[in-house]
């Protein structure tokens, strides 16, 4: 359901207050410490930033793709960790659910993932599968009203915070690849399951991501997603087109807040006795950047009206996840570059941005995995 336009702008208007007057100025802190304080998480549950996605007849805000990728734009003007706290309730933690979730299911997470009081986690990679998400592993078997889940999942992004996890389980045999694939509710706090140690990474700092393991998990048959098996995979598919164009806006949001940091910092910075942004190489920069930008905002904005329209979005979402992730990493190398030495040091956010965002090209389908995406639909559609 649509917002009006001025419910939204007022929306919009209220988030990029909170960003930039509050998280903006915790942005070191939380890179020190590889934590967010409690106090900011519940602010955010306040503001309904858990349940953006989610319809409203569950307590979320109901947001279109379109109204979606506004707001994830100017969530993205801060560091990722914050937004991470809440992005699995928004994307890949709900979305399947909401997508093929029976009506008991969607009673009975919905409402406490809107609320912020329940947070959700993705559990699909493992140490042998990333990119070939068809070859999961975990075993799921069928044992009377149960099923019985064994395996190891990697990188899952809130497991430490999480209490259900939207886990992909091989109900099927191997040779039957994606279609042995099924998707689960797991409680976060039956017996049989431990978490690995927080993960140590190259940037984005206090978004907690480690190991799940699970050890002969026993969990109801009511909580197979849907109530059928063999439909995980296509579970996640689904999810995930939602998910690179929420990424793709971040990425966005990302870039804006590197360009106005590289302008503010060629305009004072001074060298051979002028402001370095007279300079025509600096200028160069600056302007690559913010014609990036512009393309990627286009991209996202178009590709969300057009999933609005009902129009199959594939092909364009990968598009969208590709360029703007890829740009923002091009937008944050020239940040550094305009910042020449001071572009190096942490005291600078374009250092720790610089690190932040390499990690889009990675999550939700590599920059690799889209190129495949992309090429293999422009071939099918050239010979249909």
């Amino acid at each position: 359901m649509s917002l009006d336009q001025d419910t939204l702008q007022q929306l919009i208007d209220t988030v990029r207050r909170f960003v930039r007057e509050r998280l903006v100025p915790l942005e070191a802190q939380v890179e020190e410490d590889d934590c967010i304080p409690e106090g900011v998480i519940q602010e955010m549950r306040e503001l309904g930033l858990f349940g953006l996605s989610i319809p409203e007849e569950f307590g979320g805000l109901g947001l279109t793709m379109t109204e979606e990728v506004l707001v994830a734009q100017e969530i993205g003007y801060t560091s990722p960790a914050f937004r991470s706290v809440f992005a699995t309730n928004v994307g890949i933690g709900s979305q399947g659910i909401i997508i093929d979730g029976t009506e008991e299911q969607k009673a009975e997470y919905l409402p406490r993932m809107a609320s912020g009081e329940l947070i959700g986690s993705f559990a699909l990679t493992e140490p042998d599968v990333g990119s070939d998400a068809a070859s999961v592993r975990t075993r799921a078997v069928r044992d009377g009203n149960h099923y019985i889940i064994s395996g190891t999942k990697r990188f899952i992004t809130n497991a430490p915070r999480a209490g259900v996890f939207t886990l992909m389980a091989r109900t099927g045999t191997t040779e039957e690849g994606a279609r042995g694939v099924s998707a689960f509710l797991v409680d976060a706090s039956l017996d049989g399951i431990t978490l690995g140690k927080p993960d140590k990474k190259m940037g984005q700092k206090g978004s907690l991501t480690c190991d799940v393991i699970l050890d002969n998990v026993r969990v109801p048959a009511e909580a197979l997603i849907g109530g059928e098996e063999g439909r995980g995979f296509k579970t996640a598919m689904k999810v995930l087109n939602r998910g690179r164009l929420h990424i793709a806006a971040v990425s966005v949001g990302a870039a804006q807040r590197l360009i106005d940091e590289s302008v503010g910092y060629a305009t004072e910075r001074k060298q051979f006795g002028t402001e370095i942004c007279n300079f025509q190489l600096i200028q160069a920069m600056l302007a690559d950047s913010r014609t990036e930008h512009y393309a990627g905002k286009c991209m996202v904005e178009d590709a969300a009206r057009r999933h609005e329209l009902g129009e199959p979005i594939i092909t364009e979402a990968a598009c969208c996840k590709l360029f703007c992730t890829e740009m923002v990493g091009r937008v944050a190398d020239r940040a550094v570059q305009i910042h020449g030495g001071s572009g190096y040091i942490s005291e600078y956010c374009v250092e720790r941005f610089y690190r932040d965002v390499r990690l889009f090209r990675l999550y939700e389908g590599t920059t690799q995995i889209q190129q495949v995406v992309i090429a293999k639909n422009m071939i099918a559609e050239a010979m249909h």
